[in-house]
């Protein structure tokens, strides 16, 4: 969904997609030990570390046709569902997609998405060509139609939940489930468009930077 979403901004063409080569699992885990970290620093901090985790790549391959003299945006997503503070991210198997959708069904929950850019090639000293450009979470309401078991069989069936947060993909079969929602349909979607687009145009038009664009 992420791509679509670059796509939709205008971006077609102009960036390439990769996974971070970050391990998710290992962090999550650590995060989701710590009493300290709410939901949305939770999405945010995996965000950047995959953005990070990915300009370390470039810097130390220095290839994959990163232009020396302009900086490349390298960004990091990271979308999660809360349900009253419980973190919801990827079933691991058809029968944690039931129990997640039970849980949902006929209740508000909330969906964060994290943010993060990294700049690569800024111009500066040594230590600056590999920057935290910005970084954010953007936060939408969701509400559930009441669901029986057999709608969320139905749904399981048709295999869509089984790689989205929360296990469901408002931007398909999904759709249907929800009743509600307060909030950026597209920070649901994996990508809140408005406010990435803003923060982008401020980090480009501050430096005065020649951009090419990465997406992880």
């Amino acid at each position: 969904p992420t791509t679509r979403i670059l796509d939709m901004m205008g971006l077609a063409g102009r960036y390439s997609a990769e996974p971070s080569p970050l391990n998710e699992q290992i962090l999550q885990e650590e995060l989701s030990s710590r009493k300290d970290i709410s939901p949305p620093e939770y999405a945010r901090i995996l965000a950047e570390r995959k953005a990070h985790a990915m300009g370390e790549k470039l810097l130390t391959e220095q290839c994959n046709g990163v232009d020396v003299n302009s900086v490349t945006f390298i960004l990091g997503s990271d979308t999660i569902v809360d349900l009253g503070g419980h973190i919801m991210e990827k079933p691991v198997d058809e029968r944690d997609a039931f129990e997640m959708l039970q849980k949902l069904s006929g209740n508000w929950h909330e969906v964060h998405t994290g943010v993060a850019v990294y700049g690569v090639g800024v111009k500066g000293s040594p230590e600056e060509k590999f920057q935290l450009m910005f970084s954010f979470t953007d936060t939408a309401r969701v509400k559930f139609a009441d669901l029986s078991e057999t709608d969320v069989r139905s749904y399981i069936a048709s295999k869509e939940p089984m790689d989205k947060a929360g296990s469901y993909g408002i931007q398909g079969i999904g759709g249907q489930l929800v009743e509600t929602l307060a909030g950026d349909f597209f920070t649901v979607m994996g990508l809140p468009m408005h406010k990435l687009s803003k923060e982008l145009s401020k980090a480009i038009n501050s430096r005065g930077l020649k951009q090419n664009r990465e997406e992880r």
